[in-house]
């Protein structure tokens, strides 16, 4: 698989201010930012993926009937079988592509095909179900187009029988090989026995059209080498314990589109030493979001909203993930999460327990935020977990959770964007490493007590970093910190209350939640001043509420600031 690296160059965060001196800030971000990515091979313009660079050698017309056998037109060599609504095509012994167009309506039929070459099946008003298994079964190990014109169902049936024991039938739409779609037509799939989609090699969404897909059983929609979208519209409701809206043994990206993901499964629980939640996303690769609108809802117990072995990468787009489901089980280190992490770093559970937590975004590799709004709610556990480093060089990232807001099990680095971190239970910041602030803004809100809020493995050997950046932190910092920009602190703030934070010309409004740690702490370039009780209008919110730029500030108090050399009052000096 090819893997290209290359560079990105910083960008300055700018925001309009509050009070006076307009500056220009972009809602979805434009500049570049520092720092490594990925590039997956699917990611790269693949040409044999543009259907109208393929020529096909004659079009087949299979029309299903509710009446009476499905009719076939255009079957110049005969390789098309009919019995009832039940089609199988087999063009093994001749060498052309193919062109099948589908249409018409069956309750009880399918359309199977063997073929050693690649074709593109055309479901032209095609609504076709399968009682007894896949409503298409394509065996064919080339590339297969799916071209949708006007609109189209698929189902399968509860149960699968009649499968020859040496083929694969894994989905209502089943394929072999490479599935691309496009059109500008519709597709719904209703799958109740396996999966909705599922080719043994690469899914890829391109075109205009609309897919619907909902599964009770399996996945929404499965790639074995990797699950590509790029445009269209795509909607993928899962309610099976375990399953998945998109899984993949490979790489998922997202290159455009609207996507939409509803998952309600809980855990799969049948293999007790290898317990499975529900995912809107899974991918045993990387994860790479360029552009589009993705959104994930996950209710399940132990569900996660995007999950990755590998590394992740928020390149560019609109990410929406909220996760409201319960932990399951427990963790054997003191719970799920722990005393400011203690005993799990952060919550996360040994592989020997019997628990599977309920996260927003988790990643074993690396995370890199560099130009994506990303939004990650999660109930009851971290909101954004990384077992490596994460990194935010641009963008804007909320993070929201009763559990650490955003954890690295490494370091965590901020040099840029947007950044909010929002604990209701825990640390706002949390790495288990160095911490290294240098630009961007970051709010951050630790629940108080041992929990702050930047936080920074100490009793490790760790340290917290802010050499730069705007900082509004309620619940202090950690312990030992080592400030190359001057901090201030307040000796208390007001709930539920809007300041306005202002460094030089700019001016940010931020609104303190309900409850939260000890003491506020800010920084800034030069020395910040500070009002409460301010008035905002106008503007762009942003951080679900919490802030606002582009925003008129007006009345309010000024807040007596002071120096702050680190530490937390309501912590633990030395371990916390």
């Amino acid at each position: 698989m090819k893997r290209n690296v290359f560079l990105i160059l910083p960008v300055a965060l700018v925001f309009n201010s509050c009070f006076s001196g307009a500056l220009d800030f972009g809602l979805t971000g434009s500049g570049d930012t520092s720092g490594s990515t990925y590039v997956s091979e699917y990611s790269q313009d693949d040409e044999g993926d543009d259907i109208a660079l393929t020529t096909f050698a004659r079009t087949i017309t299979i029309t299903f009937s509710t009446t009476g056998a499905a009719t076939v037109s255009g079957d110049e060599h005969g390789i098309v079988s009919v019995s009832g609504n039940d089609v199988t095509v087999d063009n093994s012994a001749y060498d052309e592509a193919v062109r099948y167009e589908l249409s018409g309506t069956a309750t009880d039929g399918f359309f199977k095909l063997y073929s050693a070459n690649k074709q593109a099946i055309v479901l032209n008003g095609l609504h076709l179900t399968n009682k007894n298994g896949a409503a298409i079964n394509n065996q064919s190990k080339k590339r297969t187009f799916v071209v949708l014109q006007g609109s189209n169902t698929l189902a399968d049936g509860a149960s699968y029988t009649g499968t020859p024991d040496e083929e694969d039938e894994k989905a209502a739409c089943f394929s072999e090989g490479q599935l691309v779609f496009s059109g500008d037509g519709s597709l719904t799939v209703n799958a109740t026995g396996k999966a909705g989609i599922t080719s043994d090699d690469y899914v890829r969404f391109l075109g205009t059209q609309k897919v619907s897909v909902s599964s009770t059983a399996g996945h929404g929609v499965r790639g074995k080498d990797a699950v590509v979208i790029t445009s269209g519209t795509l909607g993928i409701t899962v309610s099976a314990a375990g399953k998945k809206g998109i899984s993949t043994d490979g790489d998922v990206i997202i290159d455009g589109a609207t996507t939409t993901i509803t998952v309600s499964g809980g855990v799969d629980s049948s293999d007790s030493s290898d317990l499975s939640g529900s995912a809107g996303i899974k991918a045993d690769g990387v994860f790479t979001i360029n552009d589009g609108l993705l959104t994930i809802t996950n209710s399940g117990q132990g569900g996660k909203g995007i999950s990755s072995d590998q590394q992740g990468y928020f390149n560019g787009g609109t990410v929406q993930v909220t996760v409201t489901g319960a932990n399951y089980g427990s963790s054997g280190n003191g719970g799920f999460g722990g005393p400011g992490g203690f005993g799990g770093f952060g919550g996360s559970s040994s592989s020997s327990d019997n628990s599977v937590a309920a996260k927003a975004i988790k990643f074993d590799g690396d995370l890199l935020f560099a130009d994506s709004t990303v939004n990650a709610v999660a109930k009851n556990h971290e909101a954004i977990e990384s077992k490596g480093t994460v990194d935010i060089t641009a963008g804007r990232v909320y993070a929201q959770s009763s559990d650490d807001a955003i954890n690295a099990a490494s370091h965590l680095t901020i040099s840029g964007g947007l950044v909010c971190a929002y604990s209701t239970g825990n640390d706002g910041l949390d790495a288990n490493g160095d911490m290294y602030i240098k630009g961007g803004v970051i709010y951050a809100i630790g629940a108080g007590g041992a929990e702050v809020a930047l936080d920074a493995n100490t009793e490790g050997g760790h340290k917290l970093y802010v050499s730069g950046g705007t900082l509004f932190a309620i619940g202090g910092l950690e312990n030992g910190a080592q400030l190359s920009q001057n901090c201030y602190s307040a000796s208390s703030w007001s709930k539920n209350t809007w300041y306005a934070l202002s460094v030089g010309d700019d001016t940010w409004a931020l609104k303190t939640p309900a409850s939260g740690g000890n003491g506020l702490v800010v920084s800034g370039a030069g020395k910040p001043t500070l009002k409460s009780g301010v008035s905002v209008s106008g503007g762009t919110t942003v951080f679900a509420g919490m802030g606002a730029i582009d925003a008129t500030c007006s009345g309010g108090s000024g807040v007596s600031l002071s120096s702050y050399s680190g530490g937390n009052a309501g912590g633990m000096p030395g371990f916390w």
